[in-house]
Parts: C-alpha cells; sequence; structure tokens
C-alpha cells in the first residue's frame, strides 16, 4: 500500500522555526558519497563499522553532472542519478535495520521521479519506507506551480542552491527513512540534520557556523580521511598502499552546543589529522573570510584542528562572517556553449615529439582548408610531455622534454556540430596521410553546455516538500549478516610516526628546494576559478613563504594553462601573456588558524569543467604543478 502527501509551497526567504525541540544532545552524521563516482561499499562499510550513526549522506551532484543530467533529461532519459538504484538497492536494507536516515542530492533535476525509483526498489526489496523530497519549484507570477514544470523538475533546467531548510522541514514534518533533494549547496545537507536533531534555529549564527564547518568538511567524503592525499613523493603523506585501500568513509559528532568531532572507523586504514583536515578546509573556497552558505556566511581564518586519536579530530574557530547571511541566492541557468570534438593518437620511439608535432601542424592545415578561420578554437598538447600545462617558472617552455612514448590530443570548441564533425575526420585521417608510426586513434564529439551563473533574491526562488510511503506484507528488511561483504581490521599500527609532527622541522634557507620540501596543496574549482593551498609542513614557514608566493610568482606558474599547442613560437607566447595579464585575477589569502595561504586563480579553467578544453577540466592536478617549484627561502 502507498500513501502519498504534498506540503505547501515556501519561498527561500528566512523564517525562524517555531519552538524547536532538541531531539538529543548530539548527533552522528556520516559522508557516503563525496560525488557522483564515488563506491556503495565504502558506504556500507561506514555503515557496519560505527554503530552511532543517525544520518548517512550521500552527495553526488556537483555542476558537471547537473549539466549531465540535464542533457539526458531533455533528451526523454531520467532527470536523476540513475545510480540511485545501485546506491538503494545496497544501503536501504541495512539503513532501515540501523534505524539511519539517508538524505541525498541524487534527485538533481527530477527528485520525484528519484522519488518513485526508490519506492521501487524497496517494493522489490520487500521492505516498508517512507521516502521524502526536499525540492526547488517553480511558480508563476500568480503563485500557481508552473505548467510546463514535469515531475517537479525546474522549469527550463534552472536550478537555486537550496540552504538547509527544506530538508530540516521534510524531517520535522515526516521523519522519512530517505530524503531526496534537487540542488542543495553541499553543506546544508549535512547541517540540515544538525539544525532538525538539536534544536538549532536559524538565528542560531554561531552554531550554523560550527555546523556547516562540519558539512563542508564531510562533503567530500574520503578526502577527510586519506583519499585524494596519499603521496610516494611527500614523506609526510606515504602512506602504504593497504592503508590507503582500507579507506574509512567520514563522520561527524556534533553536540548541541556546536562542538564538532570529524572521525573515521575505528581500526579503519587511510588517516585522518590536522593535514588532511587542512586541506579539505581550504578545498573550493574563495576568500576564507566570508565562505557563503545559503544559511550562513563563514569566517573559516582562524578555523583549526586538534587529534585527540588517530581517528578523531576536534575542530574549532569557524563563526559567522560580517555578512551573516546571504540576501540572495546563487542560480544555474543550462546555455548552449557549442559543440567538443577532439581527438587522440599515439607516437613512440625516436623523434616521437616530433612527429606529433607534425600531426598538429596537419591537423589544424587540414581543418583550415575546409573552414577557414576556426583553428583557433583547438588545443593540443601531448600526454606524456605538457598535457598538464605545467611550467616551471625561469624553464624555456619552447622545449619539450625528450619522451619515446607520447601522445598527442587536439581539443576544439566549435560554434557549429559540422565544424567538431569535421574536426574527428580530419583527425582520423593521420593513418594514412600523417606521419609514421602514430596508432590508437580515438575521436569523438558532443554538444556542451555551460551553467551560467547569477544571485537571486530569496523571494524569488520557491521550495516544497513531500512524502509517500509505502508498507509492505512481507518483512525482507532483516539483514542477512552472513552474506554482506567482509570489513577486514587494518593491521598496521593505529599510531603513526608519519603522522607525528614531532620530527618536523623548518625547511632549509638559500638553497633551491622544491616546495614538496616545504608544504603540501589541494587544488579544487569552482565554475571557470581555481584555488589551490599552501599548507607549510612546519608551521612557522609560513612567514617566508609568504615572501615567496606572490601575485606575480602566481601568474607566472599558471600561465601555461591557456597554451593552445605545445609549440609555441614567441609571438604566441606574447599573446597568452597579454590575455592573461588582461583577463585572469589572482587573489591570496592567509588563513591563520592553519598558518597556510589560500590563493585563488580567477578566470583561468578555459571555461570550466562543462567546456574546458584542457585534459584536467578540474584543474586538479595544478597542486602537484604549484609544489614542483623550485624556491630559495630566506633565513
Amino acid at each position: 500500500m502507498e500513501t502519498h502527501h504534498m506540503d505547501e509551497i515556501h519561498n527561500c526567504v528566512i523564517k525562524l522555526r517555531g519552538n524547536p525541540q532538541k531531539q538529543r544532545d548530539k548527533v552522528y552524521i556520516g559522508c557516503g558519497a563525496g560525488f557522483g563516482g564515488d563506491r556503495p561499499l565504502g558506504a556500507l562499510k561506514l555503515l557496519q563499522r560505527v554503530k552511532e550513526l543517525n544520518y548517512l549522506v550521500l552527495e553526488c551532484l556537483a555542476e558537471r553532472t547537473l549539466a549531465d543530467r540535464y542533457q539526458v533529461m531533455v533528451s526523454g532519459g531520467d532527470g536523476y542519478d540513475s545510480r540511485i538504484s545501485e546506491w538503494m538497492r545496497l544501503l536501504l536494507p541495512f539503513a532501515l535495520d540501523r534505524g539511519v536516515c539517508i538524505i541525498t542530492n541524487m534527485g538533481a533535476m527530477d527528485p520525484s521521479g528519484a522519488q518513485g525509483k526508490v519506492l521501487e526498489i524497496a517494493s522489490s526489496l520487500g521492505l516498508s519506507v517512507s521516502v521524502g523530497v526536499a525540492h526547488e519549484v517553480s511558480v508563476s507570477k500568480t503563485g500557481s506551480r508552473s505548467s510546463n514544470e514535469k515531475s517537479h523538475s525546474m522549469e527550463g533546467g534552472i536550478s537555486t542552491y537550496l540552504g538547509a531548510a527544506p530538508i530540516v522541514e521534510c524531517l520535522e514534518k515526516h521523519q522519512p527513512n530517505v530524503v531526496i533533494t534537487s540542488r542543495v549547496a553541499d553543506a546544508a545537507l549535512f547541517l540540515a540534520p544538525m539544525v532538525y536533531e538539536l534544536g538549532w534555529n536559524w538565528d542560531n549564527l554561531e552554531l550554523l557556523a560550527q555546523g556547516s564547518l562540519a558539512g563542508h568538511l564531510l562533503e567530500c567524503g574520503c578526502q577527510l580521511t586519506g583519499g585524494y592525499f596519499m603521496h610516494p613523493g611527500d614523506k609526510y603523506r606515504d602512506i602504504s598502499f593497504s592503508r590507503l585501500l582500507d579507506l574509512s568513509h567520514p563522520y561527524a559528532e556534533i553536540r548541541s552546543d556546536g562542538r564538532v568531532c570529524v572521525a573515521k572507523a575505528e581500526s579503519s586504514g587511510g588517516v585522518l589529522n590536522f593535514n588532511t583536515c587542512a586541506q579539505q578546509l581550504l578545498y573550493e573556497i574563495g576568500d576564507p573570510n566570508a565562505y557563503v552558505t545559503p544559511d550562513v556566511i563563514i569566517d573559516l581564518q582562524n578555523v583549526s584542528f586538534f587529534p585527540s586519536s588517530s581517528c578523531k579530530v576536534l575542530c574549532v574557530g569557524a563563526k559567522p562572517s560580517a555578512g551573516l547571511v546571504p540576501d540572495k541566492l546563487l542560480q544555474l541557468i543550462p546555455k548552449d556553449c557549442g559543440w567538443k570534438g577532439w581527438g587522440e593518437i599515439s607516437y613512440g620511439g625516436y623523434e616521437c615529439v616530433k612527429r606529433a608535432k607534425a600531426a598538429e601542424f596537419l591537423v589544424r592545415s587540414w581543418l583550415e582548408e575546409t573552414f577557414p578561420g576556426i583553428t583557433s578554437c583547438v588545443f593540443s598538447y601531448i600526454i606524456g610531455v605538457d598535457s598538464l600545462k605545467g611550467t616551471r617558472v625561469g624553464d624555456d617552455a619552447s622545449s619539450p622534454m625528450a619522451s619515446d612514448d607520447v601522445r598527442l590530443r587536439m581539443d576544439g570548441l566549435f560554434e557549429l556540430k559540422e565544424h567538431a564533425v569535421q574536426f574527428t575526420r580530419d583527425f582520423t585521417a593521420l593513418y594514412t596521410n600523417g606521419p609514421a608510426g602514430g596508432g590508437g586513434i580515438s575521436v569523438g564529439h558532443k554538444k556542451e553546455i555551460i551553467l551560467e551563473k547569477q544571485l537571486v533574491d530569496r523571494e524569488q526562488v520557491s521550495w516544497r516538500t513531500a512524502i509517500k510511503r509505502i508498507v509492505t506484507k512481507s518483512n525482507h528488511s532483516r539483514i542477512d549478516h552472513e552474506n554482506l561483504p567482509k570489513t577486514p581490521v587494518f593491521q598496521e599500527p593505529v599510531e603513526d610516526v608519519l603522522f607525528s609532527k614531532g620530527d618536523i622541522s623548518p625547511a632549509p634557507s638559500g638553497q633551491k628546494i622544491p616546495l614538496y620540501d616545504v608544504a603540501h596543496s589541494r587544488a579544487g574549482d569552482k565554475g571557470n576559478d581555481l584555488n589551490f593551498s599552501i599548507i607549510p609542513h612546519f608551521p612557522p614557514d609560513i612567514e617566508r613563504l609568504k615572501l615567496i608566493i606572490t601575485l606575480q610568482w602566481v601568474r607566472e606558474v599558471v600561465s601555461a594553462l591557456h597554451n593552445n599547442s605545445s609549440f609555441l613560437n614567441s609571438d604566441a607566447i606574447n599573446k597568452r601573456d597579454k590575455w592573461v595579464k588582461e583577463h585572469v585575477k589572482v587573489e591570496i589569502y592567509e588563513v591563520k588558524g592553519i598558518h597556510s595561504l589560500n590563493i585563488v586563480v580567477r578566470n583561468i579553467l578555459d571555461g570550466g569543467v562543462n567546456c574546458s578544453r584542457r585534459i584536467d577540466r578540474h584543474g586538479k592536478t595544478i597542486s602537484d604543478l604549484i609544489l614542483c617549484q623550485q624556491v630559495v627561502l630566506p633565513p
């Protein structure tokens, strides 16, 4: 039997909760997914290992995946994440057995469609379940729901970053087993159960800041607990393969007074310490003095971390910024940006780089014969030589390194489909018309969209919640624990001297050393902007690093990201440098609580993840290209 209830529509103007009740003194919230390609078995292991969990958040929606879902939806497919079936089939029986509520943004463009799919999965498993949705709705000027709205999806693909309020209402009114959302700010997915369970209100800004800090640290999953951290070239991050294999997804313990501890499962692998927390704190943020979420603007400058064990870290220092709460919300609007066309071919052996150069010359020339003037739309690079567009300050960018195994990639963003198709045809012609020994050609073309951003008043954005329940006669919700994947007990010592600060000393001065010897880093992206952290191994070294990491130094290092070829002449380099000077803005922020720098580079990612012609569309590899730089520290 299925029942359905739909609540009234609200706008996003902040309204205080009426007499909020504290449900418990502390709440345990886990992150089972940090992006759309995460591993469901990792989430299951967290449920198995951490018996205290009250909530499990699956954060699976980024700007790239949202754009992909929109394209699939307008082509007649599902507007929600199709992997929701896989996740729920594995997790739902165990979560119901443990009384853990699952919150996920896998609803994307069609939360109600996702709700129906979860109910279908539950029915097939013989489970009784309640599934709530909390999502944006389109409302006409008369106040009625848009007649163009399909299955609750946002009209025209427009979606807005909602805050925690819709999820809180859903939890408060319906106590669902699962909550599915549309586009919600990542940290708000975690903040919502804190607000509901701990009796917080929307004017408790100090508490909201601490809660949002916890959400920000958790939102990328295992990036907090050792994933995307291990590095054999850095003695402070060189963890074993087995330790990396046995990562624990993170969770947090949040008390009603705002005390936050992030944690990983006992006896698990990975690593959770000051450094992993510091990297994640600065991941994908701009000005740390004003990190904007829909619920509160947070000052992160004085956040710091205090490990209490190898599996638990106390997080302190988040507070509301002077701006307190944003007046406007960030809205994403799909817009066609053209057609991508790309091709790759490998060359090996003697003078393979020169043969790749000849192949690039031919493809550009053939394309120019058919469609004059469009070769400027094409980027090219050699995988194994310069595909990441890294450079070292002072290096001769016109001299590619020697190699006997390279792969040429050319990537164009064209106005018309016929241009992209012609590019792939010309590239394929290298088989019989290009230089010797080329092989492994792959080509493709695809329509691309970008998500344009604008700020809108809160009263212009509406949301609603709804609940559907299904009650089954059979009861298959009891778990056959014998057939669940077994979680091995991690065998390495819990306390690892590798992560002790006792043996860390100042970096040497007066000699050239790689930045690797001084600091570690993580890079992230927001639209067309890049940010990367500089976190010294020895905290007092920050004062010397501030003398090295200048606006000009950063601009020189990242300028190669706008190389449109591996074989630039001096005119092309001058043209690139002129463009960078006119369009690229560098900002450097000191984050005193963790003795670190956050560097933001605006307008550097060739349009951002949805349309960039770079092989690393997100710019994630930039952190190590930065750490490769040779520096001379002053005394």
